[in-house]
């Protein structure tokens, strides 16, 4: 049996300016997809907003409160134990 010779593929040089667009084309690609997304976002109305922000602004005071009574609490306490071992 005959074997034949099998060429070796021959490597093609490509350029790596052909490979990526130019930098202004991606910046311009990526704005365009931006906007894109954008327009799928389901922005809230200015009621749910308000109402958002308002539940907000309570949680804040809330936790405020508490870290201030945990604070004040634990600072009366290191003052009761300063004096009971001074």
């Amino acid at each position: 049996m005959a074997e034949e010779k099998k060429a070796a593929p021959q490597k093609v040089a490509v350029k790596k300016s052909d490979d990526k667009p130019k930098r202004t084309a991606r910046i311009k690609k990526w704005f365009r997809d931006m906007k894109s997304e954008l327009k799928k976002v389901s922005w809230p109305t200015p009621k749910q907003t308000a109402k958002n922000t308002g539940v907000a602004l309570v949680v804040i005071v809330v936790c405020a409160v508490v870290l201030w009574g945990f604070d004040s609490a634990a600072q009366a306490t290191v003052k009761a134990l300063i004096n009971i071992f001074a």
